[in-house]
This record gives structure tokens, sequence and C-alpha cells, in this order.
């Protein structure tokens, strides 16, 4: 079995120098704009400095249509390049493989934040949301390429393609996607959204760029069983160089009865994958919790709310195989002193359980 420490290969582009990666959190430190602040700057060059082999920005919009909350990070336009630029040599200087997830909110934007109104691939009678219509759909499959682009441009090792959670590109594969024009039904065209944007970011980005993707394995219209199919496809296609599965809980059972007695983790790892690397997300909050992961088929892990509570995780982790991270509820203290600025800290007290002490 692989260990934490051995190093990640990957089919292009640099080598992850261990098998912890950072996960995409939303923090909501970016101006309004979408432009970086120093602020989620500094939080995440602390985690690359911190020993992660691999660093990821959280969501960040490919187009104003899809700014789905206050303070998230924007890919839409060159104006953010200086920020994008900066944020990218600062990771590689600190010693981690950079990477921006490329997002679009779909029906769970803010459209008080965005100024637009609701979109998906669908009528949402819940949100008001409305359907897009087939150029509208070709033009946002052209927005997460020219994001790709840019990110490229700015020096990035690579990007994350978002497609969990129920955000846009999840809402495509959902079995509630009944389109008729090519982009719903089937399984098969249910994927051709995600598939174009694939496709045309590895053609317009240079060899060596690195492209993942995230995958919900259920809820949200997710049947598991066409998350296995369209894992398998991304495996399977040689255009992504790995393969993101949010689990939840890299230990827990699929929802479906159907599946009882299984656990999510093993539907994907048992899937061929040729050179394409399989990391997984899911309450990893120690060393053990990692390696576990591992020792059951992942070839990373993918650290979310241990890397918040503590900024070198990745190195207490590398370097104590019973490290844990510190125990939740936190003060606001702890957490500046971990490199978060306020609205990452704010947001953490009103938007989550038990995470920040009153």
């Amino acid at each position: 079995m692989p260990s934490l420490h051995d190093p990640l290969t990957l089919a292009r582009g640099p080598v992850w120098s261990n098998r912890l990666a950072l996960a995409p959190l939303t923090n909501k430190q970016s101006h309004l704009d979408g432009s970086l602040s120093d602020d989620e700057i500094r939080w995440l060059v602390a985690r690359a400095r911190g020993g992660m082999g691999m660093v990821m920005t959280a969501a960040a919009f490919v187009a104003r249509s899809g700014n789905a909350w206050a303070g998230q990070l924007g890919v839409h336009e060159d104006a953010m390049l200086p920020g994008l630029t900066r944020l990218a040599d600062e990771i590689r200087t600190a010693g981690a493989v950079s990477s921006v997830q490329l997002h679009h909110g779909g029906i769970r934007n803010d459209a008080g934040v965005s100024g637009l109104p609701l979109v998906g691939p669908h009528d949402d009678e819940k949100t008001g949301g409305r359907a897009l219509t087939t150029a509208e759909v070709q033009q946002l499959v052209d927005d997460f390429v020219t994001a790709a682009q840019r990110c490229d441009r700015a020096g990035f090792d690579g990007v994350e393609v978002h497609g969990a959670h129920g955000y846009l590109i999840c809402a495509f594969l959902s079995s509630k996607n009944q389109r008729t024009d090519g982009y719903g039904g089937s399984l098969a065209d249910r994927e051709r959204f995600l598939r174009e944007i694939v496709h045309g970011i590895r053609e317009t980005t240079r060899p060596d760029f690195q492209v993942g993707l995230r995958l919900t394995p259920e809820r949200m219209g997710i049947e598991l069983s066409d998350a296995v199919e369209t894992a398998r496809w991304a495996l399977d296609s040689g255009l992504l160089d790995y393969l993101d599965m949010s689990l939840w809980d890299v230990r827990k059972e699929p929802l479906e009865p159907a599946y009882a007695g299984t656990r999510l983790i093993d539907h994907f790892v048992s899937l061929d994958r040729g050179e394409t690397r399989l990391t997984v997300a899911g309450k990893i909050l120690g060393a053990a919790d990692a390696q576990w992961c591992l020792d059951n088929g992942a070839d990373a892990a993918v650290i979310g709310t241990g890397a918040i509570l503590q900024h070198d995780f990745a190195a207490r982790a590398l370097a104590d195989p019973d490290f844990v991270s510190v125990d939740q509820p936190v003060t606001r203290q702890h957490l500046e002193r971990e490199h978060l600025g306020a609205p990452f800290i704010n947001y953490l007290a009103t938007g989550w359980k038990d995470f920040v002490k009153a």
C-alpha cells in the first residue's frame, strides 16, 4: 500500500510531493468583484507552507451568472489575472502544486449577489430558476474553457471542474434533467455538458496542465449507478489527471437501500483507472484517516475541516501517524492564528454547526 509520504505522479504536470491535498473550501474572503483578497491568499499559501502536496482554491465562478455567494473567487474575466498570478506564484514558492476549482452555481446561486436570474438545465419552480437555452449551454461550455485558459495563463498547475453538490454541472448530470436538445434525458446526454467542458479544457491548455473533476456519488438527483458510470468515463477517457470523489464521509454506506452493506468508496476504487488518479474526501481528520483511504484503494486524501483547523495538518500527519486535528469548537483567536480572515471565521461561525465557540 502507498504511504502518505509517497509522491504522487500524475499523467501530466508536476508531481505532488505527498498524498495529501487541500479541499476546495468555501471561505467567502474574495472581494465582491471576485478578485482575490490578501486574506484569501494568506489562507491558501499557509496550507502550502504547511505541507500539502496540492493546494486548491475554493470554487471560482466562471461567469457572473454563476456567482453563488458574496465573497466568492472569480475567474470570469482578465481583470482577475493579477491576483491569480500572485496566488499561483506564492503557492509554488511555498512548495505545493496549485489548482483552481472551476464552478457555476446554477440554481444554487444567490441572485442578489450576481444580479442575474437563476439558471439551470430545466425550470425550477421552487427557486424560480429558468432553463438555459441550447445557445446559453454552449456559451457556458466556452466560459468554463476560457476560465481554464485564464488559470493556465496565470501560472496555475491545473484546474478542477466542479461537478458535485447540486451546482450547475451536477444538475445536468441529475436524473431530473430531461432536456430534449441533446443535453438531457439519457445519461450520455446528461454528461454531454461536462464532457464538452473537459474536452475543451484539454484541447486549449498547455500539454502538462493538470485537469481534475469533482463528482458527487449520491443525493441531488444523482443515482449511484449513474455516478459510477460517469466516474468510469472520467477514469477511462484519458482526458483527466485525477477524479476527486466527494463522499461526505469516506467510510459511509450509500443511501440507496439496494447498496446496503457496501461502502461508497468501494464502488469507485474498484474501477479501472489507467493513469488517472482517484482522490477521496469526507471526514478525514487525522493521519490514520488519510492512510485508511490509501489502504482502501485511493491514490490521495483530500482534506477539508482538518486543514481549516490547522494550517500544518499535512506536516503534522506526515510526522506522526497518530496525529488527529484539534477538537471543535475552536475559538476565533485559534482560527486567526491559523491564518483565516474575519469573513471566513464569520462564515464558519454562522454556517457551520459547533465550529466556532460563541
